[in-house]
């Protein structure tokens, strides 16, 4: 009996990892924080939750990244320009999500999709970024 009890923990982890809601004030998705008994160690991830857990920090860390560059664009710009790139940028959101909420669809009910979730948002992110730089970089 006790050697379900590790199984049982797993699938209650991965029902509760993936939570596919945004807010507005945030790109990120609200998902619930996993706590992993050991220390992570996403050089070497040995289990699928493991490695659903790093493709959830990486995305994290491409947000932020995405997040900053933002932040320094928006001020160098007069105010109509301003309001179409928030615009833009909500809009992206929206189909950054809805794109990745389909690209994830293939392997639903599958321990891989929220590898498959947060890869492509991390992927779709560092996109935008470079899109964002490159206006930054530019004459505004």
């Amino acid at each position: 009996m006790y050697y379900f009890l590790p199984l049982l923990v797993n699938i209650l982890i991965l029902n509760s990892l993936y939570i596919p809601t945004a807010t507005k004030a945030s790109t990120t998705p609200n998902l619930p924080k996993l706590h992993l008994a050991q220390k992570l160690n996403c050089n070497n991830a040995q289990t699928q939750v493991a490695i659903n857990e790093c493709s959830r920090l990486s995305y994290q860390n491409a947000d932020k990244k995405l997040n900053t560059v933002y932040q320094q664009l928006l001020p160098k710009l007069e105010r109509n320009r301003k309001q179409k790139l928030i615009a833009a940028q909500q809009a992206w959101i929206k189909f950054r999500d809805s794109s990745c909420e389909f690209e994830e669809s293939q392997y639903e009910g599958g321990t891989i999709a929220p590898t498959i979730y947060f890869g492509c948002l991390e992927n779709t992110t560092k996109e935008r970024t470079q899109q964002l730089q490159q206006y930054l970089k530019s004459d505004l």
